[in-house]
């Protein structure tokens, strides 16, 4: 499963915790979460939005860059053939008062 892999690595890579669903009582994190997927002659494809919060703006800014650092070394794991950075932004969560960034990725997988 291409969800536990990205989380498995991640939270191997990043001294942040990292989690599929948002965590209660905790400030600083990444979530992950995979947006769409598909196959071709048995290599897959994913889109994966993973959002980086923190108790700034500029934290959880910095924390999205570790994020796209770590993303780069991926394709180390050999069920991962390509990792693209597709964008990044400012996605402040306006409802609950919480900062966070978002970076999506374009992962090509075994």
């Amino acid at each position: 499963m291409i969800e536990q892999t990205v989380l498995d690595y991640l939270n191997d890579t990043l001294t942040e915790s990292c989690y599929m669903e948002e965590p209660e009582g905790i400030d600083t994190f990444v979530l992950l979460e995979k947006t769409s997927g598909g196959e071709s002659n048995h290599v897959y494809s994913a889109a994966f939005a993973i959002q980086s919060y923190d108790t700034t703006l500029n934290k959880a800014a910095k924390l999205n860059e570790r994020v796209k650092t770590a993303m780069e070394g991926i394709t180390e794991l050999n069920e991962i053939c390509k990792c693209k950075l597709n964008s990044d932004y400012n996605y402040t969560d306006t409802t609950k008062k919480r900062y966070r960034y978002q970076a999506v990725f374009d992962i090509t997988h075994y």
